[in-house]
């Protein structure tokens, strides 16, 4: 399963990307994670059904110092990721 999230709010400056990767990584999803110019932060997650939706449903809070306004979520065809990595 693969899905690309575009998430909106207070995401940047509060380590979103390096605890949206340390829980990729804990659950064996491959994938990107990277700040856009809009201020939003967009990943990439594919793996195993139930691992891909723990992380969208981690993205509808983010890490402690976030607030999560909109999450948008769009399901994609597998590219063959390896590993989760912060652009």
């Amino acid at each position: 399963m693969a899905a690309r999230v575009t998430v909106e709010g207070r995401v940047q400056g509060v380590f979103f990307r390096d605890s949206c990767a340390r829980r990729a990584r804990a659950e064996g999803v491959a994938g990107w994670v990277r700040n856009r110019a809009d201020g939003r932060v967009e990943a990439w997650f594919e793996g195993p059904p139930q691992a891909v939706e723990n992380l969208v449903a981690w993205c509808r809070q983010g890490p402690p110092h976030a607030t999560v306004t909109r999450v948008d979520v769009t399901a994609e065809s597998s590219a063959g990721l390896e590993a989760f990595r912060i652009q």
